[in-house]
């Protein structure tokens, strides 16, 4: 697990895209902070730009770095969850611009999964998190799923957790806005 942490973050260093599990399902990932490796994402997932992805930090403390002001209760909403928990912010900064949702707003995930959490702790940087899909098909729900479209279009495929053939959940999606309100995306 070590070699493929310490490779995927070489290969998003140099603006590479990886493909890697998460909290929830296989992710394509990257530099959050670079703008040329996001529309490197888009043009895998055949997307249109203007479809915010969302982000993985491994700690609350990093939610900061990344938005202007943190509702109080976003920190209540990390601590009680049980399950993995997106939650889309206003004010997004420090983050590539195509990125962002057209509002300015952002979904930052803390992740607790053992993989991710030590690829974003050793790459001290948001990772993107979007399914490893073509836009507009499912989403695979295992690496074995994957298409190999998706999978030559990366620049490294992460070997941890291929044979893994459990069904993770999708993670809650809360919007936090000004105010304190409060809307459930997805339960």
């Amino acid at each position: 697990m070590i070699d493929d942490i310490k490779e995927a973050c070489r290969v998003m260093n140099e603006g590479g895209i990886i493909l890697y599990p998460t909290d929830t399902i296989w992710g394509l990932g990257c530099d959050a902070t670079n703008p040329e490796a996001v529309r490197k994402i888009y043009e895998i997932k055949q997307r249109v730009d203007s479809k915010a992805m969302l982000v993985l930090v491994d700690s609350p403390v990093k939610v900061d770095f990344y938005v202007d002001e943190v509702p109080d209760v976003a920190w209540d909403l990390i601590e009680l969850s049980d399950k993995p928990i997106t939650i889309i912010y206003s004010g997004a900064r420090n983050l590539a611009p195509d990125l962002l949702a057209e509002d300015g707003s952002v979904g930052i995930r803390v992740t607790t999964e053992k993989f991710s959490h030590q690829l974003c702790q050793r790459f001290r940087k948001a990772i993107v998190s979007t399914s490893a899909n073509i836009s507009g098909q499912p989403s695979p729900a295992s690496f074995s799923e994957i298409s190999e479209d998706i999978k030559s279009a990366v620049d490294y495929v992460v070997q941890y957790r291929q044979e893994d053939m459990s069904r993770p959940k999708p993670s809650s999606i809360i919007k936090l806005g000004k105010g304190g309100v409060i809307k459930i995306i997805r339960e």
